[in-house]
């Protein structure tokens, strides 16, 4: 069967399915790891999330992200379960819920930071993926520079536009030189999870085929390594966890400079029915500074602003 759009048909009952792997490290220049990452299983749920803040705030803000994420996921799983915010009917169910999950992070965030002093100004990006085998498609909500890209037939896209300072100009003023461009501050972020009540979320959905790979990072990969490089790790290895520890270690070898978030999601094709597998949500590791994870059935050797092209902003 050519690679492509894989629908459930009465003879053969061909289905898509998601497989997934990640990993954190702490980075070279870093004392402690403020990234958090969530795999779960059975939700084909993938999220990165990149906390800052002063006292260590950052890994709280992060953290509170990606397990608010999976709670919410857990507990909407049955169909009769009321949702904290409105549905909106302009969106798919799937949508819905990525939307859904990270306001609920960006409240949790904000709640925490009130109520304690250390933890207070602290926020965090986020990047979400949600896969949906019947539908085939890739659903990406983001608020921040955490990224996900999409690697198809030897060609990386970047599906996600920063909100950063730098691009706020650039979409404003495009004609900018490259001698003005970088005397832009970098690194400024202009959306976060915790900055206030209300956060946009960019939404965009992505037709899969058998094949894809989609990168989450945070801006300790992106910014260390190019898109080139990605490709190049990743259309070398096809074992996962090891695509994700050589992503970290190429980030390293130029710096390692912050902290160092990577999840990447394939696209199969299954012809088994779906496999049940556990619930499996996983953060940094504040102790060892990495922590891996390969989620995948099979044996393995591992571990607001205008929205982009194809995207839709929702505020909440």
């Amino acid at each position: 069967m050519p690679a492509g759009n894989v629908k459930i048909s009465p003879g053969n009952m061909v289905t898509l399915r998601a497989v997934a792997a990640g990993i954190s490290d702490v980075g070279l220049q870093r004392d402690h790891n403020e990234d958090s990452f969530a795999i779960l299983n059975d939700q084909e749920l993938y999220v990165v999330a990149d906390g800052m803040g002063g006292h260590r705030a950052g890994d709280v803000a992060s953290r509170l992200a990606t397990d608010s994420m999976v709670e919410f996921f857990r507990a909407t799983a049955a169909e009769d379960v009321t949702w904290p915010f409105h549905f909106d009917s302009r969106l798919s169910e799937e949508e819905n819920r990525l939307l859904t999950g990270i306001r609920i992070a960006n409240r949790q965030i904000i709640e925490r930071s009130l109520r304690s002093r250390e933890c207070h100004g602290m926020g965090t990006t986020i990047v979400g993926a949600l896969f949906s085998s019947t539908k085939g498609k890739m659903f990406i909500g983001h608020v921040g520079d955490s990224r996900a890209y999409r690697v198809r037939h030897g060609q990386i896209t970047q599906l996600t536009r920063d909100h950063s300072l730098v691009n706020d100009y650039l979409l404003a003023m495009p004609e900018l030189t490259e001698e003005q461009r970088s005397e832009l501050p970098k690194n400024v972020i202009t959306r976060a999870l915790g900055m206030q009540d209300h956060v946009t979320v960019d939404l965009q959905s992505d037709d899969a085929e058998v094949g894809d790979l989609y990168v989450l990072c945070s801006d300790g990969l992106s910014g260390m390594i190019d898109d080139g490089e990605i490709l190049g790790v990743i259309g070398g290895s096809a074992d996962l966890g090891e695509a994700c520890r050589r992503l970290v270690a190429l980030a390293n070898e130029h710096g390692g400079e912050d902290n160092i978030t990577a999840v990447i999601v394939r696209i199969e094709q299954s012809t088994a029915p779906k496999l049940e597998l556990p619930p499996t949500p996983v953060t940094g590791d504040e102790d060892t500074g990495q922590v891996a994870i390969v989620a995948d059935p099979a044996p393995t050797s591992a571990a607001d602003v205008s929205p982009s092209d194809g995207s839709t902003s929702s505020e909440g």
